[in-house]
């Protein structure tokens, strides 16, 4: 639905037809804690560990996206 993300908490509970405190408190944490979910300051993302998971190709755009996040700043 959303590519990959990223998607924000509402939008994501609307799409789901559940509570938004649900999804913070209760799958939220689990799907980070198991790497399947990326917290980032434009939303939640699908990681590739999640991908994997489901045995689905990510879109070009996922990926990219998430080889950014990894990146360490140079100094």
């Amino acid at each position: 639905v959303y590519n990959g993300g990223p998607v924000g908490i509402e939008a994501l509970a609307a799409t789901l037809n559940e509570e938004s405190d649900t999804l913070v408190d209760v799958v939220e944490p689990y799907l980070l804690k198991i790497g399947f979910l990326a917290r980032t300051p434009a939303g939640r993302r699908i990681t590739r560990a999640a991908y994997e998971h489901l045995g689905v190709v990510p879109p070009a755009s996922a990926l990219t996206a998430q080889l950014s996040l990894m990146d360490e700043p140079e100094l």
